[in-house]
């Protein structure tokens, strides 16, 4: 609990998280809630942490959703793999509960890490349209699970996308897509176990600001870039995240 005290320094502290998650999503267009759970988690528990993050992953998921003129064929190529992100998150939300377990966020870790330092070696994993096909409902449902024990929507839903060949634009669009389905399913698998009191929906809410000129300013940030630079971030990016989950896991 926190003292009246501490509430300022709390506000500033968690203010600071969202704006810091925001920029880091603007620029390689994930990390919002990696960052603000692993950081959040350092003075409050996984389910609080995640019962803030959603008003601002949902409506920051949302905005990476466009532009509207090429939501629908992005949507068409990942339309299996949100399906089977619906029934891995509600599933797993329902069956193992909320977001705990250091073990899955050392697992989570240490896939980003491998996946980041083989696409930096300059190898491409490729999915073909007709491998999609099946491959996409099994990566959502492996993704909704994933989701539902760390609260993190990455793996193995980026390296899929990225193995679609999307360009860079069009990949940071599939990722807000996918996210968006993660953060409404996991909010909805949460209220049903009793994991999203109504009364964090004000703080969330009050999150939405840092993390949304965050992601402004990260969004601008990404379009100065060139595509090998853009690259580069994006997978030290992800290194740098599964590093951090790994530590703070086993601290």
């Amino acid at each position: 609990m926190t003292h009246s005290n501490d509430l300022p320094s709390f506000w500033a502290a968690a203010t600071a998280v969202f704006l810091l998650a925001g920029v880091i999503k603007g620029v390689i267009g994930l990390g919002l809630p990696t960052v603000s759970m692993a950081l959040l988690a350092l003075w409050m528990s996984p389910v609080q942490a995640v019962a803030l993050l959603i008003v601002p992953s949902l409506v920051t998921n949302i905005w990476q959703t466009g532009p509207r003129a090429t939501f629908m064929p992005v949507l068409r190529r990942i339309g299996g793999m949100q399906v089977g992100v619906v029934i891995g998150t509600l599933g797993g939300a329902l069956w193992l509960g909320v977001p705990a377990g250091a073990w899955a966020s050392v697992a989570l870790g240490v896939a980003l890490l491998l996946y980041a330092g083989w696409s930096l070696t300059g190898r491409q994993l490729h999915v073909s349209d007709a491998q999609a096909r099946w491959l996409g409902p099994l990566v959502g449902v492996v993704t909704g699970l994933v989701t539902a024990v760390t609260g993190v929507f990455a793996v193995p839903a980026v390296p899929y996308l990225q193995a679609l060949g999307f360009q860079r634009d069009a990949l940071i669009q599939a990722m807000g897509i996918s996210f968006t389905t993660s953060t409404v399913v996991l909010a909805i698998g949460l209220a049903g176990n009793g994991g999203y009191p109504m009364s964090a929906v004000g703080a969330s809410l009050a999150m939405l600001v840092p993390a949304v000129g965050g992601l402004v300013l990260g969004t601008w940030l990404r379009k100065r870039l060139p595509v090998a630079v853009f690259r580069r971030c994006f997978l030290v990016g992800l290194a740098l995240l599964g590093s951090y989950m790994v530590v703070r896991a086993l601290a």
